[in-house]
């Protein structure tokens, strides 16, 4: 394989005179210019990464940390990246949460793994580290852009929407259609982000005057397993219910397979409500009625940023994300009798 140096030699040049051709940095005579382009082709030289880097200062690669890699919710944020990233020339590399140690200590591991991959800068999705663990990072902190969650030590630097509206949102959607006997199936009480909008939603209960200290909450996994055995669990409590409001789309997803399972129609005997209205939900049976969270719009806005800082770009960011409801199938008015009761007959 054809060198640099290969290159300068055939063209009759010096190394550094081949090195701003390739680079594009520098001048250099328009005869000059050609003999080197010349030699490039004769030579059918193609500057390896490394070299690139080493020429221009940079990677031209950007690192995503996610906290798992499968689902239905983190592909699509990758997806959005990677398109974004190759048409400005960039590159994606990513890493997720693996290993024996907990959720913060597998976030510094696979921020640690793609710093030393020589990523220009990095796109962390984790509510799990501290500002402690960001401030360590020194001047690489900097090139960090944050989505759906704060960090007070980067504000300027993280991107998330209103949960506690999102939460607020549920809940009236689930009042509107006159349900009062109501279910949660959360996250995991550890994740800020599901703590947001579960406080948001009980609240607003509680401001029509529903009493939310007796009312039947499980918290889950985020999954649609967790959803399953969510479900089946509230069925078997005995607890009277009319709706249920799952604090993801993966677990309502799950819910819903139960409920099916179960001979529970939804949702002429239980209304569901999911959250973060992902491509998913309009494909369920019956189709999910969601909390839309604007996920793409943040993304594109952190990448934009992220871009802006690595690169000297000028692309418009935006920090405010629309919060709404999408309505699908699987909401409409509160059942006139418990499904218990025909199960009982």
């Amino acid at each position: 394989m054809a060198t640099i140096k290969d290159v300068a030699r055939l063209a009759g040049v010096g190394l550094g005179t081949a090195s701003r051709v390739v680079s594009g940095k520098g001048s250099v005579s328009p005869a000059t210019l050609e003999k080197v382009k010349k030699a490039i082709e004769e030579l059918d030289f193609r500057p390896s990464h490394a070299a690139r880097s080493l020429l221009s200062g940079s990677t031209r690669m950007i690192g995503v940390y996610i906290p798992l890699l499968k689902g239905t919710f983190y592909m699509p944020i990758l997806q959005s990246i990677d398109n974004e990233l190759r048409a400005e020339g960039l590159h994606m590399v990513v890493a997720f949460g693996v290993g024996a140690g907990d959720l913060r200590e597998q976030a510094i591991d696979g921020i640690n793994f793609l710093i030393e991959r020589g990523c220009d800068g990095l796109i962390v999705m984790s509510n799990a580290l501290q500002d402690a663990d960001l401030e360590i990072l020194g001047a690489k902190k900097n090139t960090l852009a944050v989505l759906n969650h704060r960090y007070d030590c980067i504000a300027d630097q993280c991107f998330t929407a209103d949960h506690n509206l999102g939460g607020r949102m549920a809940a009236q959607a689930l009042l509107k259609n006159k349900h009062k006997k109501i279910a949660v199936i959360a996250g995991p009480a550890s994740a800020p982000d599901n703590v947001d909008r579960i406080g948001g939603f009980m609240h607003e209960l509680e401001q029509n005057g529903i009493d939310t200290s007796k009312m039947w909450v499980a918290e889950s996994n985020f999954a649609p397993d967790g959803g399953w055995a969510s479900a089946q669990e509230l069925v078997e409590s005995g607890y009277e219910f009319t709706a249920v409001f799952c604090a993801n789309d993966e677990m309502a997803i799950g819910a819903l397979s139960y409920f099916q399972h179960a001979g529970i129609n939804v949702p002429g005997e239980v209304s569901v409500v999911g959250y973060d209205d992902t491509e998913t939900a309009a494909f369920s049976a019956p189709r999910l009625s969601s909390v839309h969270i604007a996920w793409r719009e943040m993304t594109m806005n952190g990448l934009s940023f992220l871009l802006n800082r690595c690169y000297d770009l000028e692309r418009p960011v935006e920090r405010k994300f629309p919060v709404s409801m999408t309505w699908r199938s699987s909401v409409e008015k509160a059942a006139r009798s418990s499904f218990r009761k025909r199960l009982v007959e």
